[in-house]
């Protein structure tokens, strides 16, 4: 997660993959949602970088990006299990 320390970086994960979760409606435990949001502001984060030179910065910045990025991954794992 740019610009954040490895504390921030498991709180926001946090949210953002609880967040996901609702918005997903699936059933996770606090330790996938932990994962889930890091992995997923990775993924997105990269993504970004790519296609435009840049990424969302700040807290809520990644909040945002790690959260869509969450429901990307959370979308991909049902598509891969049917």
């Amino acid at each position: 997660m740019t610009g954040l320390g490895w504390l921030a970086a498991i709180i926001v994960g946090g949210i953002a993959g609880w967040i996901a979760e609702k918005i997903m409606k699936a059933d996770h435990g606090l330790l996938t949602n932990i994962i889930l949001g890091i992995l997923g502001a990775v993924v997105l984060n990269w993504i970004l970088i790519t296609l435009t030179g840049s990424t969302l910065g700040g807290w809520i910045g990644q909040l945002v990006v790690g959260a869509a990025g969450a429901c990307i991954l959370i979308g991909a794992w049902r598509a891969i299990r049917r």
